[in-house]
This record gives C-alpha cells, sequence and structure tokens, in this order.
C-alpha cells in the first residue's frame, strides 16, 4: 500500500488528470462559444441570421458547467490531495541539515572575529 500511496503523492498523476479533466471541459466551452459566433453570421441560403439565442444558452450552459466542474475538482481532489501530499510527504525536513548548520556556524565565527567599533 506505501508504494501505492508514493506513485500517487509523488508523481503528476493527479495534475495531469485535473489538467485533462479541465481541458476537456474548456474545449466544451470554446465549442460552444465558437459555434454561437458563427449562428451569428448571416445564413448564406436566405436572409436569416443563424440560431444565436439557441447558441447563446448553450455557451452559457458550458461556461456554467465548466465552472460547476471546476469547483467540484478544486473541492473535492485538489485540495485532498494537496493535504496529503503535505502530511505525507512534508516540503521541509525535520531539524536543520547538517550543511547549513555548519555554515551559520561559520557566518558566526566570521561575526566574532570581526573587529567592533
Amino acid at each position: 500500500m506505501t508504494g501505492f500511496r508514493n506513485f500517487i503523492l509523488k508523481g503528476n498523476l493527479i495534475e495531469i488528470a485535473t489538467g485533462l479533466i479541465m481541458a476537456l471541459s474548456f474545449a466544451a466551452v470554446t465549442t460552444t462559444f465558437t459555434e454561437w459566433l458563427t449562428g451569428l453570421l448571416p445564413d448564406t441560403t436566405s436572409d436569416v441570421f443563424g440560431t444565436a439565442p439557441q447558441s447563446f444558452g448553450a455557451f452559457l450552459n458550458a461556461v456554467i458547467s465548466f465552472l460547476i466542474l471546476a469547483a467540484i475538482v478544486y473541492f473535492f481532489v485538489i485540495t485532498p490531495y494537496t493535504k496529503a501530499k503535505e502530511r505525507f510527504f512534508p516540503d521541509k525536513p525535520e531539524g536543520t541539515p547538517a550543511d547549513i548548520a555548519l555554515l551559520e556556524e561559520i557566518r558566526d565565527l566570521l561575526k566574532a572575529q570581526r573587529p567592533t567599533a
């Protein structure tokens, strides 16, 4: 189970899956937007404009669906993933690493050797 947890949390699997979900949802927004724009152009076979009100409704529906999906992904996938990643793989190791402690010692010794004016 530890190997699976490391695979999920250390790799970029969640980021890639989230990006794919959001890209596919945004593709629907752009598709309906372009359909709405082309619906505004006059139809060459008749003098009546295209189906702009219906296309705008589809575009608005796609935007609202995108925002709902983005909120669901953020609150139910990204937030728990971030908390789990911070819990199991903290950014900073506990305690001071030996090299930083050594550099701090050297800095303190150099400060002590400096003559005071």
